[in-house]
């Protein structure tokens, strides 16, 4: 007898609705190992166990595969703080910035954001967007503590307040010089008390 229902055989195995995430997740995993030269599209498929045209299918590219896993890896966050002091703020987002650095992955990431930085414009992007969020961050913590009737200069500013954090964090993973220690934190926020208070 042949088939009554009028529904056509499917061919093939059934997409798989986990392959996407997957792929994404070890692509940010290869880049951060390895870098965007490093990484391979044949590496990405074999650790996310799929063919590469299941990949090609989603990412025309290597090139679209790495922007796509950038976009993901520049999505975090360093928490906000509201402890009731500026130096208590800045203490707490001082401390979580120095633990992620201070973790394998955390000077991976920095490490490619220089490297990805000067290879693509797309990447410089990414990586302005995520100083923006920082600096509207300290902007409103700057605001809180005037709020409260805290010495805060006229001329403190949010934008040199997160670049010179950056900056030392980018050179220490440039030079190879082992990060600030968690516990250095007090004495980098007594740094910039120094050049924000009155």
């Amino acid at each position: 007898m042949g088939i009554t229902s009028g529904e056509r055989p499917r061919r093939g195995r059934p997409r798989d609705p986990d392959a996407e995430p997957r792929i994404r997740r070890y692509a940010v995993q290869l880049l951060l190992e390895r870098g965007f030269d490093g990484m391979t599209v044949d590496d990405v498929a074999e650790a996310a166990g799929v063919g590469k045209a299941t990949i090609y299918r989603r990412w025309a590219s290597k090139e679209e595969l790495a922007n796509d896993a950038m976009t993901e890896l520049f999505d975090i966050e360093i928490p906000d703080a509201d402890t009731g002091s500026i130096e208590g703020d800045l203490r707490q987002v001082y401390t979580a910035a120095l633990q992620f650095v201070s973790t394998k992955e955390g000077l991976a990431w920095v490490r490619l954001a220089v490297s990805e930085l000067n290879r693509d414009e797309r990447f410089a992007v990414l990586y302005r967007s995520f100083l923006d969020r920082r600096i509207a961050l300290t902007a409103a913590t700057l605001e809180r503590a005037r709020q409260r009737g805290e010495p805060i200069r006229a001329g403190a500013d949010p934008i040199l307040m997160v670049e010179w954090l950056a900056g030392v964090l980018i050179l220490r993973a440039l030079t190879g010089e082992a990060m600030p220690a968690v516990t250095e934190a007090d004495h980098l926020v007594g740094m910039t008390m120094h050049g924000i208070v009155e």
